[in-house]
């Protein structure tokens, strides 16, 4: 089954692809707009070229567990990109994963405008292997 993760922004947003067994990263791209209906095309693009059976998308949470002042727009993000689907977004915390991102990225050695091109793909990819672990440990959850 694979799986596509959504790390979204405002002007750029990561997505991550799993590989066909639903195991590990295989297919990384941002969609660079500012206008919401041109990404959910894009997305719907992907996942229709992609083979996308499940989707989750990264959710904006503090680190007490509170919603942040984002969450409600990311919230009707996902509602409009499930009914343009016809499928169901799973929801999935994002703490950290843009600092993680950043981390991985300096250990890596890319900065300026390569680091900033590259840095939501990376973090859809931890949304995506986060995701994919959870779904290792829960088999029995039919839950997208």
């Amino acid at each position: 089954m694979k799986v596509l993760a959504i790390d979204y922004g405002d002007a750029r947003t990561g997505i991550a692809v799993s590989d066909l067994t639903g195991s590990i990263v295989g297919f990384t791209t941002v969609i660079h707009s500012w206008n919401q209906g041109k990404t959910i095309q894009e997305i719907l693009r992907l996942t229709r070229e992609q083979g996308v059976e499940r989707v989750v998308m990264g959710y904006p949470r503090n680190m007490d567990g509170s919603e942040g002042p984002r969450a409600e727009l990311y919230r009707a993000f996902a509602s409009d990109l499930e009914q343009a689907l016809g499928m169901p977004v799973r929801l999935w915390d994002e703490r950290r994963t843009t600092v993680e991102a950043h981390n991985i990225l300096t250990q890596t050695g890319y900065h300026g405008k390569k680091r900033k091109n590259t840095v939501d793909a990376v973090a859809a990819s931890l949304i995506l292997e986060g995701y994919l672990s959870w779904l290792r440990l829960h088999p029995d959850d039919q839950r997208s």
